[in-house]
C-alpha cells in the first residue's frame, strides 16, 4: 500500500514540478497567454481544466478496454467534449462575468494538447487511481502556471492582485504587461530564470510504472 501511495505521489508531483505543462512541456501556451491578464483569470482557467482533467481522464481509464484503437481519439474527444460542456455550463450559471472573460477558451479546451494528451498518452494506459493522480497533478501544475503568470501581469500592469490595488497613485503601470506581447514577456521570463536556477542541478526523471 505504502509502494503504491507513493507511486501516486510521484505521478501527482511530476505533472506540479517535473513536467509541468506549460513551463516544461509547453503544452496549453494558447489559453495561458491570451487570458492570463489577470490572476482571477489564469486561476479560474486552471480550475477549469483540472475539472475536465479529472473527469476525462476518469473515464478514459475506464473504458480504455472497451474502446477499439481504431477509434479511440474520436472516443476520447468526446468524453473530453462532455466535460468541457459541464464546465462551460456550469461557468454561464454561476460565474457568467467570469465566463464571459474565458468564454471562447473554455471551447476550445476540447482540442487542449494538455487534455487530450493525457487521455491518450497515460489515462488510457494506466488504471483508474494512476490516471486520477496524474490529472491532479497536471491541472495543479497548469493552475499554479496560469495563476502566477496572471499574478504578475496583473500586478506590473494594472497595479493590481485580484482587483485590489496594491499601489498609491503615484504607481505608473507598465500597461505593455496586460497586453499580448506582455504574456510572451512573462513566461519567457519564467522559463529563463527556471532554466537557469537548474542548469547546475543533475539532470533527474521521474520514473512512473505503467499500470495494465
Amino acid at each position: 500500500m505504502n509502494k503504491k501511495l507513493a507511486c501516486l505521489k510521484d505521478c501527482m508531483m511530476s505533472g506540479v514540478c517535473f513536467e509541468n505543462p506549460v513551463f516544461r512541456l509547453m503544452l496549453g501556451l494558447c489559453p495561458t497567454l491570451a487570458v492570463t491578464v489577470s490572476a482571477e483569470n489564469g486561476i479560474a482557467i486552471g480550475i477549469a481544466a483540472t475539472f475536465v482533467l479529472l473527469g476525462s481522464n476518469t473515464i478514459t481509464s475506464l473504458i480504455k478496454n472497451f474502446v477499439p484503437s481504431q477509434v479511440r481519439i474520436p472516443c476520447f474527444i468526446l468524453v473530453i467534449a462532455t466535460f468541457v460542456t459541464i464546465a462551460k455550463l456550469l461557468l454561464q450559471a454561476y460565474v457568467p462575468l467570469l465566463y464571459a472573460k474565458l468564454g471562447l477558451f473554455v471551447d476550445i479546451m476540447v482540442v487542449n494538447c494538455i487534455i487530450l494528451g493525457r487521455a491518450e498518452a497515460f489515462a488510457s494506459k494506466n488504471t483508474v487511481s494512476m490516471a486520477v493522480a496524474d490529472a491532479l497533478g497536471m491541472g495543479i501544475g497548469f493552475t499554479l502556471a496560469a495563476g502566477g503568470i496572471g499574478a504578475i501581469r496583473e500586478i506590473l500592469g494594472a497595479g493590481t492582485l485580484f482587483g485590489f490595488p496594491l499601489f498609491g497613485p503615484v504607481f505608473n503601470p507598465v500597461l505593455v504587461m496586460i497586453l499580448p506581447p506582455g504574456a510572451f514577456l512573462t513566461i519567457g521570463v519564467i522559463m529563463a530564470v527556471l532554466n537557469y536556477s537548474n542548469s547546475d542541478k543533475p539532470k533527474t526523471s521521474v520514473c512512473i510504472v505503467i499500470e495494465k
